[in-house]
């Protein structure tokens, strides 16, 4: 008995066909028959009744077939158990994040190295908008970026942060009486932001197209600690998640941002359909544990990027 008769047995009872079974195997049907007609003389019973139009299992055709899919399931699971271990060996695993964050990857990547020495590890730094289509278009197996409320389209998401965005302003700014305001309200304003590219500057485009306004960007800068500076020297109203603002007391007013709040997620994401390499999987299940574990790999700053 042979596993390739179990297969051509198992594709014509799946499609009662022999043309169409044959075109599944990607074999001609005169030797489709002719494995079966084997296993057939092997076991010293028919498996199939020909007799109709349709091909259909014989009764003991009917109690051999949970057996042939089980052999053939055992092999493909034997085969995907090598392929695993040796992807480990050998693998490689791609991983980006964007700038500023407190995601503790260094940690992560350790200890996923620790055991599995020989997995080959790139780690990239780039914004959201750029992190997110190498997820997608397979470039990179996880990556740490700065979404808003919706997840992208294709992509799981595993949330490590999720706070209000805010607008910080210096104690003597005009805006410092408002504890709270509609976005509408800082139509005029100039707007100290993170640059184009990045998640929270999606998230504030998308907020001013639903009010109706375009964002007067007077500064920008890629560190959020920068934009907290430019605030706080007067020079506009920064835009920030609320963690940031919250950290200089002394240094800033911060308001609520309502109708419509605002809110950022750092996650850690992935394609929908999995990590396509062993070493991928892996180092995915090694963050979702340590997210189970410690609630967020990180330290504890807010999203930015």
């Amino acid at each position: 008995m042979e596993l390739r008769q179990l297969q051509y047995f198992v594709a014509v009872a799946e499609e009662r066909n022999f043309t169409r079974a044959a075109a599944r195997v990607h074999v001609a049907q005169p030797g489709v028959s002719a494995q079966i007609r084997r296993l057939e003389r092997e076991l010293g019973q028919e498996l199939l009744d020909r007799s109709g139009r349709s091909v259909r299992l014989t009764e003991v055709g009917a109690a051999v077939l949970p057996y042939a899919r089980a052999a053939l399931a055992a092999v493909a699971g034997a085969r995907q158990a090598v392929d695993e271990l040796t992807g480990l060996l050998r693998g490689r695993v791609a991983i980006g994040a964007v700038t500023s964050h407190d995601v503790e990857l260094p940690d992560l990547l350790a200890d996923f190295h620790r055991d599995h020495p020989a997995v080959e590890i790139t780690l990239g730094v780039a914004d959201s908008a750029e992190l997110i289509e190498g997820l997608r278009g397979g470039r990179l197996d996880l990556a740490v970026v700065s979404i808003g409320p919706r997840t992208p389209d294709g992509l799981a998401v595993r949330v490590i942060e999720d706070q209000p965005v805010v607008a910080a302003v210096s104690h003597d700014h005009e805006l410092a009486a408002h504890d709270v305001l509609p976005l509408a309200e800082l139509r005029d304003q100039p707007l100290i932001s993170l640059p184009e590219g990045t998640g929270l500057r999606a998230l504030l485009a998308d907020a001013c197209a639903e009010v109706g306004m375009t964002p007067r960007i007077a500064f920008e800068a890629s560190d959020p600690g920068t934009l907290a500076a430019l605030a706080a020297r007067g020079l506009g109203a920064a835009i920030l998640p609320g963690g940031y603002a919250a950290a200089r007391p002394d240094e800033l007013h911060t308001i609520a941002i309502d109708p419509p709040a605002l809110r950022g997620r750092l996650v850690l994401a992935w394609r929908a359909d999995g990590p396509h390499s062993p070493a991928g999987r892996a180092l995915l299940a090694r963050a979702g544990a340590l997210l189970g574990r410690t609630g967020g790999v990180r330290a504890g700053r807010p999203p930015t990027e």
